[in-house]
């Protein structure tokens, strides 16, 4: 299972603004170095995040953006909901389509147990409680 590079950049952003912008705004040109993200598709995503109210956006020569809500109450399935990226619960493992208790593939029993692990912890999982250390690939 792989998030969409919309979702995965989107928890990086976020995650980076709430352990690096105490008392400061992070520029979109600030977040596209250090993240390593296309600048033009980096702004798309911080429209998408000011949209869903996750950050809010400081215009003007020294603006920026910054968290809109404590990191505490920002949990990653409520990001991976915003670009539609919520972990499905009958796509294939091994991606035959549709995989369900009545149309099982040869993984099916055993991928349900790890399956609602990840869930459960998109669920319970905020940005406070992780840091993610920015590297360039």
């Amino acid at each position: 299972m792989q998030l969409y590079n919309t979702s995965q950049y989107a928890i990086r952003v976020l995650n980076f603004i709430a352990n690096h912008s105490q008392n400061r705004l992070c520029s979109a040109k600030e977040l596209a170095e250090v993240l390593n993200i296309p600048y033009k598709f980096l702004t798309k995503i911080m429209g998408m995040l000011v949209k869903a109210e996750f950050i809010k956006s400081i215009k003007g020569r020294d603006g920026g953006y910054q968290l809109n809500k404590p990191a505490s109450e920002i949990k990653l399935i409520d990001i991976l909901n915003t670009f539609n990226d919520e972990p499905d619960n009958e796509s294939c493992i091994l991606g035959i389509g549709t995989c369900d208790a009545e149309n099982k593939c040869a993984l099916h029993d055993q991928w349900m147990a790890p399956k609602d692990l990840i869930r459960k912890m998109f669920e319970e999982t905020t940005l406070d409680n992780f840091t993610y250390q920015a590297c360039k690939l």
